[in-house]
């Protein structure tokens, strides 16, 4: 019989475990929570200290009956969910359900494992000073769970009432979005500012040539509003000569950065693998948990990944120091160990997230990770080993240029340029940026050797026009940087956070930038209106930081809760008698109705503003609008009244909102059936060709649809007859056909045989009729990757490839 039931959350960290442990122990899953508040009601006795009323999740009740019979054959339970609130609560709850109600000497004892690292040392140093299960750690989780559940069960149903139904409110989600919202209203309000640079393109005795940007005019730093200045001064500089005043290099240092901590894996995966927090995470919690290599079995690659730490333990110090020295030289090797400072309220009981050794280098474990996987390994990697490298170093270069204008005033240009003198830590990795700096500019600049004095020759001035720019929208990376910052939420919440706000559509992703909804905005100005306090972005972190006292043991959870419901409170009572009930809402515009002639106003619906006439009942006219309804006060609605005619029956067009966008749609509906797709562009109208049709001898035409352009008979739908797009391949499988250009359900181009289905060749790359040169297949086909145009062949075993000059690619 085992003697130890060991019970962790998933499967994948289970089988890892269990190869650690030995045949004395058997190793079980819970798959993830095991209690929560059920969804029927509140859940939270307010009245009697916020108790929650947890019950055992509707689909763990099997699993829970298998782990109660499993914990009578054993004489301890160790459990080892997650280090952190979450697998605390995780543990807590186990042990409520599978203690005995009566403890008797026969009972088995729980214990409480930790480990930052699935690894097999650190697993049995765990197991040999196992824990109780931390009590503030539990209640700190219950803190923010009664939290949340509080702000949505009391705010989501004034949003139904209010908005529509569907709707929700979250205690950070919301914070999160209004960051969104504030953001978008900041670039709307933005005026842009007219400036001009100018610079002097010069040579020296030695290569190469060089510019330097008007850094001074006499005292004072150059200004140049418009094109009038600008001209002023190229008519003041005409004819000059351009002498060194000084020249200046100094040793500039960038020092390598601290491994990972949640956050920063976050934005850098954002930035560097175009890979979102959620997917981010869900890679990391793979890596960790434990990936299969070959002989070694199940091996966990990384250590724990939500962590705000950047502290690294002593063993795993002194080996990534060995491998360094090893690998790159003494001269990359610091003389002591790199230490970082974590941020104050770091819980440096974690590590920083980190490879679980560094001497098991991404090319070692390629072969068994996916492709994702092995990405985010090589980014955690090289980072952590960079960390312990030395500074990178710079010669920064600096040469000022004077000269004399016609008018007696004297300019100051200047050039800046670095060049890399020693790569340090650079040799294995840079941090990613969401902009180019200065020091990206400054790398781009290489200067010629000059002296003080030299006299320069000039090339000539090139003067351009700017305009300041808005601040950007936020992606994944800038939104985790400006949630951390402001302390709202913790990293290993961001994940659900970002995926929440999409899929309620409050906001939308727009070329990788989040972009705030319609029904964004207006939640947003709603939740403000009454609880203005609740959403603030301090108050929010400010409850973050009470959720950390409560972990410390240094504040009452309770007490937490009763400061928070009082002010909550009162906030309900507010929202529910004075909240702005948008169903209800109308706005007045300028518009008359198409039909009777009355006023249109604006009004709320399920799917957004529209505009209505305001002699409903008797007249239902309605029309889409397409202004937001947040700005529609100073909204531009006169091309809301331009008239759309239906050219099939003369009737009014209307706007309506399909599947696809937003469309025209004849008013006569449904005796006329005639749209019309708008949005970016309106659509083009069918091209006749000079062709018939071989089916019914009609005109063809060329038409634009969802997927590109056409060629059809002009008679459909009585005639549906559609030209293939034919490539000049013959087709290679059977060559009786013509490959044609084809579109799959989703859209996506794919070639095929056109004799399809007496021939079922098909190929998602574009077929070439040319032999391969290695094994002689009949064809080879085009690809475009990252690295260019290619030319490959496709028969199993031959890896035959050659690059296509991009000039020739078609």
């Amino acid at each position: 019989m085992a003697k130890a039931l060991v019970i962790v959350e998933s499967p994948a960290k289970a089988k890892t475990i269990n190869k650690y442990l030995g045949k004395n122990y058997i190793v079980k899953a819970s798959l993830g929570h095991v209690k929560d508040l059920p969804k029927k009601d509140l859940s939270v006795d307010v009245e009697n200290g916020f108790k929650p009323k947890y019950e055992v999740i509707e689909g763990k009740k099997k699993l829970m009956s298998e782990l109660r019979d499993a914990v009578k054959k054993v004489d301890s339970v160790y459990l080892a969910a997650d280090p952190d609130r979450e697998g605390e609560a995780i543990c807590w709850h186990l042990q409520e359900e599978l203690q005995a109600k009566k403890q008797t000497k026969d009972s088995p004892a729980f214990f409480r494992v930790m480990f930052n690292e699935i690894t097999k040392s650190s697993i049995q140093k765990a197991f040999e000073k196992p824990l109780m299960v931390n009590i503030n750690l539990v209640e700190a989780q219950q803190a923010r769970r009664v939290l949340d559940r509080l702000v949505g069960y009391k705010i989501s149903p004034l949003l139904w009432d209010k908005v529509r139904r569907g709707l929700s409110a979250g205690r950070v989600q919301t914070v999160a979005v209004r960051v969104i919202v504030d953001r978008e209203r900041e670039i709307r309000a933005f005026q842009k500012v007219e400036y001009w640079t100018l610079d002097a393109a010069l040579s020296a005795r030695k290569p190469p040539h060089f510019d330097a940007r008007l850094n001074r005019i006499g005292e004072n730093a150059a200004e140049i509003p418009n094109q009038e200045a600008s001209d002023a001064l190229l008519a003041d500089l005409d004819g000059v000569s351009y002498k060194v005043k000084s020249v200046g290099t100094k040793e500039k240092k960038r020092n390598p950065v601290a491994p990972f901590i949640t956050s920063t894996l976050q934005q850098d995966s954002a930035r560097k693998l175009r890979f979102s927090v959620k997917r981010t995470m869900m890679l990391a919690q793979q890596l960790y948990e434990g990936i299969e290599l070959g002989s070694e079995g199940a091996v966990g690659l990384i250590t724990y990944m939500r962590t705000d730490s950047t502290r690294i333990g002593g063993e795993a110090l002194a080996e990534v120091r060995d491998f360094v020295a090893s690998k790159y030289g003494a001269q990359y090797l610091p003389a002591s160990p790199n230490i970082y400072k974590s941020k104050k309220d770091a819980q440096d009981a974690h590590e920083a997230v980190r490879p679980t050794s560094a001497m098991r280098t991404p090319d070692d474990v390629a072969k068994y990770l996916a492709e994702d996987q092995l990405k985010l390994y090589k980014l955690i990697w090289m980072r952590f080993v960079a960390s312990q490298m030395t500074p990178a170093l710079f010669d920064q270069t600096t040469i000022d240029v004077t000269a004399t204008g016609k008018g007696g005033t004297g300019y100051t240009f200047r050039a800046t340029g670095s060049v890399l003198k020693f790569d340090g830590f650079l040799a294995v990795y840079e941090e990613g940026k969401d902009a180019k700096d200065e020091d990206d500019e400054e790398l781009k600049h290489k200067l010629p050797l000059v002296a003080e004095g030299e006299e320069l020759k000039f090339r000539g001035l090139k003067p351009e026009q700017h305009f300041t720019e808005p601040p950007p929208r936020y992606t994944e990376a800038t939104l985790v940087k400006k949630l951390e910052a402001d302390g709202v939420g913790r990293p290993s919440t961001y994940a659900s956070i970002l995926s929440t706000i999409q899929e309620r559509e409050y906001v939308s992703k727009e070329g990788g930038k989040f972009k705030p909804t319609e029904l964004g905005m207006v939640v947003t100005d709603l939740l403000l209106e009454s609880f203005s306090d609740i959403f603030d972005v301090r108050y929010t972190a400010r409850m973050e930081e009470e959720l950390d006292e409560i972990e410390e043991g240094k504040l009452d959870w309770r007490e937490a809760m009763s400061e928070f419901y009082d002010r909550f409170t009162k906030d309900i009572e507010h929202a529910e008698e004075h909240m702005t009930n948008i169903k209800r809402m109308e706005k007045p515009t300028d518009l008359i109705c198409e039909r009777c002639s009355k006023p249109l106003v604006i009004k709320w619906g399920k799917h957004g503003s529209f505009l209505a006439c305001t002699g409903y009942p008797d007249c239902t006219f309605t029309r889409e609008l397409t202004v937001d309804l947040p700005d529609v006060e100073g909204a531009d609605l006169s091309d809301q009244g331009d008239e759309e005619y239906c050219q099939n029956c003369g009737r009014t067009m209307v706007l309506k909102k399909g599947r696809f966008g937003t469309f025209f749609a004849c008013s006569g509906y449904p005796d006329c059936k005639t749209t019309r797709q708008i949005g970016g562009s309106q659509k083009k109208q069918d091209v006749v060709l000079d062709e018939k049709c071989p089916n019914c001898d009609s005109q063809m035409v060329q038409k634009f649809g969802r997927f590109g352009e056409f060629t059809a008979c002009s008679n459909y739908p009585t005639c549906k007859y559609v030209k293939q797009k034919t490539i000049g391949v013959k087709c290679p499988n059977c060559t009786d056909g013509e490959v044609v250009e084809r579109r799959s359900k989703r859209g996506k181009t794919f070639y095929g045989c056109n004799r399809y289905p007496d021939c079922d060749f098909v190929s998602w790359a574009r077929p070439v009729l040319e032999k391969c040169p290695d094994c002689n297949a009949p064809y080879m086909v085009e690809k475009y990757l990252k690295a260019g145009a290619f030319l490959q062949c496709m028969a199993d075993g031959c890896k035959y490839k050659r690059e296509i000059p991009q000039a020739v690619a078609v």
